[in-house]
């Protein structure tokens, strides 16, 4: 029985996605032949390569267009040497702008010259070569296959997608010329390999559409069993109605996929009875059965990067913000330092799923030990801890163990902003190669943090982000607007109080986020207290995550109309944040007025105090 583990297009592109290699490790340690590959990958390496680009230009009659586009041809594959780290001498080229044809994105260079200052000449040619990228993945999307994108490939259609019609309409459409190049590299994998099983991870939304063409043509041209596995079916999938989802695989698997896809293989080898199968549906047996039976994640072996092309990854610049700048560049390690979350009980956050809600730490020891084999495999010392937040007492173990070690490593993760990060504890993590965290500030409200059970206040979060500055460790925040009984004057005082924390060196970067009631988390199943009701009862036919909601009465709330949500424009505010936040991050407009982010807003008149 062999295995072929698939990331479809398109996950990130400086580094693989991690579930594959933590799939493929487990699975091979039981004995099953098992191959993997990141379909993304090798179709921006395709798509992006001298042959392909000059036949896609001899297809196009307007002269112009053809014109920039055999230019891009002479460049393209000199700037993908230079974004894999593989030729950093093109650096000085590029960054004078005498290199690289030039489409619309580099329009917007004129109000981005002031960045250019404070970078060095490769920060520069790199942020050039992505807007030639970019560039040319905008044109094939406007002329050619409007789904296309670099991340987000066809997320418009299965993002809030209750029904299935839309995807469907989609996938029955003629077939692309992207579309037509994706199938032709799984044809080669499937060709090479001959696989009993291929099994797709769809993490994001992203990644459905590529996953069901795939599933389909599999399921069309072969004898192999098709699963469909990943973060969106966890999220999305678990009150699935619509049958014809398996027109495009055989089964669907929930969770950890560890021992689903291991019973799948034994169900399919006639070992065991199909009412063994683990957290996975078919055609047969629609019926989801929960089931607690997982392996030990301190018994896991290490992830296995086997057969993913580590030196196609491009790593791509992000000018705006410090942590999407570390997280775009650089070939990163993905692991995760424990199982779950050990907090688990945010009212926003989707707890009830196991990913979240089941805690299981391993040892220090173990951490290392399967961090020093990845290095091995990628000769990449560099980590990123996709932990939902990781443990402060595991962690230093960790680092403990690390500098025992004499290892010489960088890492960054997600943490809770808990007075555990003392300045002992900071300056270990220091020592032992942490470069930066990120955590959810949220909604920077002592009421409303301690309404959605957060276990931290402001003020614990100022001292836990002074210890992390005198570490010489970078913080990012992650913050929520909207959340229920949550008053536009709260909003604008968290802005405040945001605005400060930039003006104090307190954090380097920031991200607001607009509140969404999920089924799966406490505020989704129990709205009523957090001052809401949910108005979608009964489950859509295909995706169910997101849910509509309604205010409640309640003296917190701004509203007076109980059917509405807000009594404001909720998307001016969310773009007066994103405005002033961006200009925090880069050391301007801290001394304006807060309120003059959001000239979209009526604010109500305040009162003149007269002296008796």
């Amino acid at each position: 029985m062999k295995y072929l583990l698939l990331t479809p297009p398109l996950t990130q592109l400086n580094t693989p996605y991690p579930a594959t290699t933590v799939l493929k490790g487990y699975l091979q340690a039981q004995g099953y032949a098992v191959a993997q590959a990141d379909l993304g990958i090798e179709l921006i390496d395709r798509i992006y390569s001298q042959e392909w680009l000059s036949q896609y230009a001899e297809g196009v009659e307007n002269a112009e267009e053809k014109a920039y586009l055999l230019r891009c041809c002479d460049r393209v594959e000199a700037v993908m040497r230079f974004l894999r780290g593989l030729d950093n001498t093109l650096a000085p080229r590029i960054a004078n702008r005498s290199f690289l044809p030039e489409g619309p994105r580099f329009r917007q260079l004129a109000d981005m010259e002031w960045a250019f200052g404070t970078s060095g000449t490769e920060d520069k040619a790199r942020y050039l070569a992505t807007l030639f990228v970019e560039d040319m993945a905008d044109y094939i999307r406007e002329h050619t296959d409007e789904n296309f994108d670099l991340i987000r490939y066809a997320e418009q259609i299965a993002n809030f997608a209750p029904t299935f019609d839309e995807i469907e309409a989609s996938l029955n459409a003629p077939e692309t010329i992207i579309d037509k190049l994706m199938l032709s590299l799984l044809q080669q994998h499937l060709m090479q390999e001959k696989p009993d099983i291929v099994a797709f991870t769809i993490p994001f939304p992203g990644c459905l559409y590529g996953a069901l063409r795939c599933g389909r043509y599999i399921k069309d041209h072969t004898q192999a069993h098709v699963n469909l596995g990943g973060g969106f079916v966890n999220t999305e999938w678990r009150q699935m109605s619509d049958r014809r989802i398996f027109n495009y695989c055989h089964s669907i698997s929930f969770d950890d996929g560890e021992l689903p896809l291991q019973r799948l293989a034994e169900v399919l080898e006639g070992k065991v009875d199909t009412n063994q199968l683990v957290r996975t549906i078919t055609l047969e047996q629609p019926t989801l059965i929960p089931s607690d039976e997982n392996v030990p994640f301190g018994n896991l072996p290490a992830p296995d990067f086997e057969g993913l092309p580590l030196e196609k990854y491009i790593s791509m610049a992000d000018m705006t913000n410090p942590m999407q700048r570390i997280w775009s560049q650089g070939r990163w390690n993905k692991m995760m330092m424990a199982h779950g979350c050990y907090w688990h009980r945010c009212a926003f956050c989707d707890t009830r799923l196991d990913y979240i809600g089941r805690y299981d730490a391993p040892t220090a020891v173990t951490v290392v030990d399967r961090m020093e084999r990845v290095m091995e495999q990628t000769g990449i010392s560099g980590f990123h801890f996709v932990d939902e937040a990781l443990p402060p007492k595991l962690l230093r173990e960790v680092c403990e163990e690390i500098i025992r070690r004499h290892l010489s490593l960088s890492f960054w993760g997600n943490v809770r902003f808990e007075k555990a990060y003392t300045e002992e504890l900071c300056d270990r993590l220091s020592d032992a190669g942490c470069i930066a965290v990120s955590g959810g500030l949220e909604v920077a409200s002592n009421r409303l943090l301690k309404l959605i059970n957060k276990g931290v206040s402001i003020e614990q979060a100022r001292q836990v982000f002074s210890h992390f500055r005198q570490s010489g460790i970078m913080v990012h925040a992650y913050l929520m607007y909207g959340f229920p009984t949550e008053t536009l004057e709260e909003t604008l005082e968290a802005l405040d109080t945001v605005r400060q924390m930039f003006d104090q060196g307190l954090i380097q970067s920031a991200f607001w986020h607009r509140y969404a009631m999920t089924c799966h988390s406490p505020s989704g199943f129990e709205p009523e207290l957090y001052g809401a009701r949910r108005t979608t009862l009964q489950p859509h036919p295909f995706c169910n995550n997101e849910v509509d909601w309604e205010a409640l009465s309640n003296p917190h709330y701004p509203s007076e109309n109980n059917n509405n949500q807000f009594d404001y424009d909720i998307a001016e505010v969310g773009r007066g944040l994103s405005l002033a936040t961006y200009n925090y991050m880069n050391g301007l407009g801290l001394e304006q007025p807060i309120r003059s982010w959001f000239p979209g807003i009526r604010f109500p008149k305040q009162k003149k105090h007269h002296k008796k």
